[in-house]
């Protein structure tokens, strides 16, 4: 049976490190727990920690998601013409955004409504399989269900992270995909505007 659908508006950006480690940040402006942000961060050992900014955002995240460690520490993301800095907790990332793709372009012309839609997500789960390890459309933990729309893609051209004191590296493709979920962020280091949509089970509200 269907359940409730939670909806989340806002970016995903995915980054890989010459060090190996993976990072995703979520900047959610919209969502059922207010505007927040969030990261995930898989090691190259393929220990998956969140950095979660409250109790009840770790809670929904981690049900949803896999980690072996989450972390409750302050997140604050600022959001620049040009550009992210990311502070969470252990936590500094700094990314340089370039101008929208063409794929970007072709995105951004998709209306809201539609990128809701579960249909519109199985429909570009297709192409989307393309990319190693990105899907659109697939089972969450908890039983729950979960949707991505695309809505702008725009590049990452360069970052600095430094996480527990230590530097990260330089930029390098998102590779392996990482596993926090069904589907990982594209290879390409990039920054994407989506509308996610969480369904859960009639048990799990």
């Amino acid at each position: 049976m269907k359940g409730e659908r939670l909806r989340f508006e806002g970016w995903i950006a995915g980054v890989g490190t010459s060090s190996g480690t993976r990072l995703v940040v979520g900047h959610w402006p919209r969502s059922p727990f207010g505007a927040f942000s969030d990261v995930m961060v898989q090691h190259p050992d393929g220990e998956r920690v969140l950095l979660a900014p409250s109790r009840q955002v770790a809670e929904f995240v981690s049900a949803t998601y896999r980690f072996e460690r989450v972390d409750v520490v302050p997140v604050a993301v600022a959001v620049s013409r040009t550009g992210w800095r990311v502070e969470a907790g252990p936590l500094d990332l700094w990314m340089r955004v370039g101008r929208r793709s063409a794929l970007g372009l072709l995105l951004s012309a998709v209306p809201a409504p539609l990128a809701r839609s579960r249909t519109w997500a199985a429909l570009c789960d297709v192409p989307a399989r393309l990319m190693p390890g990105v899907r659109t459309l697939g089972s969450a933990g908890s039983g729950r269900r979960e949707w991505y729309g695309a809505r702008d893609l725009r590049p990452v051209r360069d970052m600095r992270a430094v996480l527990d004191g230590t530097s990260l590296g330089l930029l390098a493709p998102l590779h392996p995909p990482v596993d926090f979920g069904f589907g990982s962020a594209p290879r390409r280091p990039s920054l994407v505007r989506v509308t996610t949509t969480v369904e859960l089970t009639t048990t799990a509200r």
